[in-house]
């Protein structure tokens, strides 16, 4: 059998940048390291896939010992459809040097049926072609596939006791679509194999197609002559835009002609906010935007969890769920106090209902609630509403009192050369309070937070329980703090 030089996943890498695919081919350890966060989409993949195996049971596995080890799945593969078995998991084909594996295959009446199994909720072009070179390796491998689909979430579907996979999957035949892509397949691959037996990396420049449609992971590597804040960072320039300025040989602010070069209002001020290091800030409109705060002031911060495959009953998949907050109440007179919520990591309890009855009680029913990025505090409070009617009153008379704090600086009322485009309360605080940082915390970021408590709940997190709930909760209350001090300073400037 000729050795495979391409697998399913380096085509559809080298049909995104032939650059990566080599780089992958031959210097895998300048691949970027795969955060904490990166690793459980990874693993929520693998388990979804492994649930969608119930959508046809009884099958056999055809899976390899080890990544490293794929053609013991090509014999097992062929040596289970020689011994009639109709439902194959993993089943592994290679032909023409290329090495595709299939989550399942099932021969019914009909015959031969591919199932390609994603923990994504729609059919993209990339699962497309996905499924084309997938589909053109089990074909010319002797299969007579008759049908191939995406088996998909479906995620308008609501749990209620056992997760019914026939209701959670969402299978979607995409024959005809691969029909239309197999055509060109031979010339990619004999044009993807010249290049990773090519000499040398190819010289493939950055450009839009390093993050489209995914963000590669050699961006670390190809990126590495870009400085950390350049016009790659100008808050909302289109990605087409900043391409033009690289194009032509401008990459950091210093190098901007702006008598040649047209940005709106918020873009110039960023320019040149860093070209002079100049501090803007609107005095009449932070002024306003104070005036218009009712005392006692309350900071309030959520932190939420969203899983593929729904652990709690009413919720659908990668719906937020909540499971803490945090959260500062300043008297009129500066006094400050600090109450906290944090459920228990249990896939048995639903940690909403607790979590309401406390807020409800803590935010008592006067005073404005500063949140930062209102959108997402008053969708969470919008769902709890709808999910607890007899609720409802006190949750809208907290929705009813919510205001953003992230508003002086969305806007740039308030914008320092520190911020560096930001808005977001990271990019906020050191550049407002550099005394406080997230740097010292175990937990310094919202995804690590998320990731951590649905890692507890799963049972599959394999650190120290109390130390971590307790890092969660120095992270959450560290968000409110910091909305503290960011108000206080914003009423200094005045």
């Amino acid at each position: 059998m000729e050795k495979a030089v391409l697998s399913k996943s380096t085509f559809i890498r080298g049909l995104q940048c032939e650059k990566s695919m080599y780089l992958y081919k031959h210097h895998y350890g300048l691949k970027d390291e795969v955060s904490p966060q990166l690793q459980a989409i990874f693993t929520q993949g693998t388990n979804v896939g492994l649930l969608a195996q119930e959508l046809f049971p009884n099958g056999v596995d055809a899976s390899p010992p080890d990544h490293f080890k794929m053609q013991e799945s090509v014999f097992k593969t062929k040596e289970y459809i020689e011994n009639g078995e109709s439902i194959i998991y993993e089943a592994t084909f290679q032909f023409n040097g290329v090495l595709a594996a299939l989550d399942i295959l099932v021969k019914d009446e009909n015959g031969w049926k591919a199932y390609e199994v994603k923990s994504s909720t729609s059919v993209s072009d990339v699962y497309i072609n996905d499924a084309a070179i997938q589909y053109y390796t089990i074909l010319n491998s002797g299969v007579d596939l008759r049908d191939i689909s995406i088996v998909y979430i479906n995620n308008q579907y609501v749990k209620s006791g056992d997760v019914d996979v026939h209701e959670l999957f969402t299978i979607e035949s995409v024959y005809g679509k691969v029909q239309e892509v197999i055509p060109g397949i031979p010339n990619r691959i004999e044009r993807f194999k010249q290049v990773i037996n090519q000499d040398g990396v190819p010289d493939i420049d950055i450009g839009p197609h390093c993050s489209k449609p995914y963000d590669c992971d050699f961006k670390g590597y190809c990126w590495s002559h870009i400085p950390d804040y350049s016009i790659f960072n100008i808050s909302r320039l289109s990605i087409k835009r900043k391409f033009e300025l690289y194009q032509k040989g401008v990459v950091s602010f210093h190098e901007i002609d702006l008598e040649v070069t047209s940005f709106n209002t918020s873009q110039l001020l960023q320019v040149t906010s860093e070209l002079d290091n100049q501090t803007y800030i609107d005095r009449p409109r932070i002024y306003a935007f104070l005036e218009d705060l009712n005392s006692p002031l309350h900071f309030l911060d959520f932190e939420t969890m969203a899983t593929a495959i729904p652990i709690y009953d009413n919720s659908r998949p990668y719906q937020q769920l909540v499971f803490q907050y945090s959260l500062h109440i300043q008297s009129e007179h500066g006094d400050l106090k600090h109450c906290e919520y944090l459920a228990e990591a249990n896939p048995d309890i639903d940690p909403r209902k607790a979590f309401v009855k406390q807020l409800i009680s803590d935010c008592s029913d006067e005073g404005d609630i500063l949140v930062y990025n209102i959108g997402f505090e008053r969708g969470k409070l919008c769902d709890l509403m709808q999910l607890y009617p007899e609720f409802s009153e006190e949750l809208g008379n907290i929705v009813g009192r919510l205001k953003d704090l992230m508003l002086p600086f969305q806007n740039k009322w308030y914008y320092t050369p520190e911020m560096k485009g930001r808005y977001s309360i990271k990019a906020v605080l050191p550049a407002l309070v550099p005394e406080l940082s997230y740097n010292e915390l175990e937990i310094g970021d919202g995804g690590l937070a998320s990731y951590t408590f649905t890692q507890m709940v799963l049972g599959q997190f394999e650190g120290d329980y109390q130390s971590s709930r307790k890092a969660l909760m120095e992270y959450c209350k560290m968000d409110t703090f910091a909305m503290v001090k960011i108000l206080e300073k914003l009423q200094k400037v005045l």
